[in-house]
């Protein structure tokens, strides 16, 4: 099976081709708010190194959010445009679920949080745990707080990943004295390969998106968009 992923969620843009579970071809870059001028161009640019022909994909697999608001709906509706035309079936990703990948192995006994910037000192955040190898269960869904309310729900020992937790480290450290875990800075981004990955797992098991219907989820309301 081959996948197209994309990522337009955060202040990066990642594009990614896959053969199954194998990375045939993956661009990353950090394109702040541009992701509607660097997009299409990284598609193409991801296909022709991968030796593939746009007829001859099978999946697409698109983060649909939480995130930046602009580049959400840039990453979705070219996304959308592209399966309609091709006819091919569409996977949404969730941007935190996709961010715990990057953990990779964890103790039982830890929780993972993921943090994503929402602006207004403010993050978009989830909490996690691990249920087996590479594999997390949520515990609390998705939602958009201050650090420190979101931190004192938190008990046991956490692991921060994502630009949220860059950002708000000293407040993390505060709240966590003496126990703060931080994972590698390399785990604070999404890679359009871990969206493919997780994509095809999803539609082997038969979630898969109305191509109609599928919007970005912004977690909070997009009126308040005065700062992506």
């Amino acid at each position: 099976m081959i996948t197209l992923a994309v990522d337009t969620s955060l202040a990066t843009t990642s594009v990614a081709l896959l053969e199954d579970d194998d990375i045939r071809a993956e661009l990353f870059t950090h394109t702040g708010r541009n992701h509607a001028e660097v997009l299409l161009p990284a598609i193409e640019q991801t296909l022709a190194s991968g030796e593939v022909e746009q007829d001859q994909i099978d999946l697409f697999a698109v983060t649909v959010g939480p995130g930046s608001f602009t580049g959400l709906r840039v990453g979705v509706s070219t996304v959308k445009g592209l399966a309609f035309v091709l006819k091919k079936p569409v996977v949404a990703v969730s941007s935190l679920d996709v961010l715990v990948l990057n953990i990779g192995w964890c103790d039982p006994s830890m929780a993972v949080c993921p943090m994503v910037d929402a602006g207004r000192g403010e993050v978009y955040t989830a909490l996690y745990a691990p249920s087996g190898p590479d594999r997390y269960e949520k515990t609390r869904d998705a939602c958009v707080a201050r650090p420190e309310e979101f931190l004192q729900s938190i008990e046991g020992n956490t692991v921060f990943l994502g630009d949220g937790s860059e950002k708000h480290r000293n407040c993390i450290c505060d709240m966590f004295p003496g126990r703060p875990f931080f994972a590698s800075p390399r785990c604070n981004r999404i890679r359009g390969g871990a969206v493919g990955i997780m994509g095809r797992k999803k539609f082997c098991d038969g979630h898969i998106s109305d191509i109609m219907e599928l919007v970005p989820t912004y977690v909070r309301p997009s009126y308040a968009s005065g700062k992506d």
